[in-house]
């Protein structure tokens, strides 16, 4: 068996380029926990939409299993390319019938559990994506 020598590959050099994003000015993800998420060092522990350039508003849904259509309406006025939506401690997948006024208008919707979603959210946000979050947290009744 011959070996043959490539000259053009001793003479590669390979350089990674490591840079930080810059993502101060919109509403990131700083922590989590089960029962609530931090934004931007500022708690909630109640449900809540956010998009990169808007401030976290309150989403009156208590729970997966009581969502309706119309509970995706402050979502539609908010346009965005994608939804991540947190379904809690485990991933829960919504039905057609919730999200089919979004899927009208070409709104992505991607289920995960309420961890994934918020650093789903993080790195689409980090890349200049318009994604929404909306995460449900448990109602503390």
């Amino acid at each position: 068996m011959e070996t043959r020598s490539r000259p053009d590959r001793d003479k590669i050099s390979i350089t990674m380029k490591l840079h930080s994003t810059q993502t101060q000015q919109y509403q990131t993800i700083t922590g989590y926990e089960n029962d609530w998420v931090e934004i931007n060092a500022q708690r909630f522990d109640h449900s809540f939409i956010v998009l990169p350039e808007t401030p976290p508003q309150l989403w009156k849904v208590n729970a997966f299993d009581l969502l309706q259509p119309s509970d995706f309406d402050q979502l539609l006025e908010m346009t965005p390319d994608l939804v991540i939506l947190g379904t809690g401690l485990q991933q829960r997948f919504a039905s057609a019938r919730l999200t089919a006024n979004l899927m009208a208008l070409r709104i992505g919707v991607e289920c995960m559990d309420n961890q994934a979603a918020c650093r789903t959210y993080n790195i689409l946000m980090a890349e200049g994506r318009k994604v929404a979050l909306a995460v449900i947290l448990p109602s503390k009744v």
